[in-house]
């Protein structure tokens, strides 16, 4: 598994090196046929030399070919696979396979009223945007409250959430930042810690709702690395639970969350259609 991580590792840096141009910019050829004076008989053109132009996305995008998400994509399903915890491995996954979920979750943001606004406000979820002060004076069960009581109880931050860089479409980048900053809000929602079950179960509420393969792939294979207990506790109780949430809930993304930290959990909850979760300690 070392040399599998090594090799990897060495295939993500030459790709980068070589493949992916300068960070942020994209760049298009385009090549100009030279013609040569004959006498009497056609000569072939000659294509001139490239004329590259350079432009940006967004701030921090790398444009990339199809072959080039595909080596992304592998190199970093197996070391997600390997290490579920490497968040910056899970994001390259994420970007370089959801050509065709993300597109439609745009879409279902924008045939929504709730959704539309937030497509167009961009709003984001960082420490810098959150008063953490009025959250914890907020009353307890209410989204705000148990938001922060969350954060603080499993040590996690909002500002640890990357950056897209693979995503070549820059309304198509803020989707899956959007995704990816209201994932704890999906952990609160379902009362789910940041332990391996935990998100195991998380991942498979998301892959029903979001179809993102990266969920997916979560969903299928981070149960390897739970005990014989917690596989059955899983597999009879929880994996259906999250996928009957998954498929009844309405989209997650159409919900402005910084708009309803005074709104009970449980009444997010029954709104956008997540049953109550098991009692079963996680």
């Amino acid at each position: 598994m070392l040399l599998l991580r090594r090799a990897v590792a060495r295939a993500g840096v030459s790709l980068l090196r070589a493949g992916l141009g300068s960070p942020g910019r994209t760049c298009v050829s385009h090549s100009e046929p030279r013609a040569r004076d004959g006498h009497g008989e056609e000569e072939e053109e000659e294509e001139g030399e490239e004329e590259e132009g350079c432009y940006q996305l967004y701030p921090g995008h790398i444009p990339t070919s199809p072959l080039q998400k595909a080596l992304l994509a592998a190199g970093s399903a197996v070391m997600a696979l390997y290490d579920p915890y490497r968040h910056d491995m899970v994001a390259v996954l994420g970007e370089t396979t959801g050509c065709l979920a993300l597109p439609s979750l745009r879409d279902k943001m924008k045939h929504h009223p709730e959704g539309y606004r937030i497509l167009q406000e961009r709003p984001r979820i960082r420490l810098s945007t959150l008063d953490m002060t009025r959250l914890r004076g907020l009353p307890d069960g209410t989204l705000g409250r148990e938001y922060v009581r969350f954060l603080e109880d499993n040590k996690v931050s909002p500002d640890t959430r990357m950056p897209p860089k693979f995503v070549d479409d820059e309304e198509l980048a803020y989707v899956i930042q959007r995704y990816r900053e209201v994932h704890d809000m999906m952990h609160t929602l379902l009362g789910m810690p940041t332990n391996m079950l935990g998100e195991v179960v998380v991942k498979w509420f998301e892959a029903v709702q979001t179809g993102l393969p990266m969920c997916v792939l979560g969903a299928a294979f981070g149960p390897i690395h739970l005990s014989a207990r917690k596989l059955q506790v899983l597999a009879t109780e929880l994996v259906p639970w999250a996928v009957r949430s998954g498929l009844n809930a309405s989209c997650i993304l159409n919900v402005y969350y910084e708009q309803r930290w005074e709104q009970s959990v449980e009444s997010l909850r029954e709104e956008i259609g997540i049953f109550p979760p098991p009692a079963i300690r996680v």
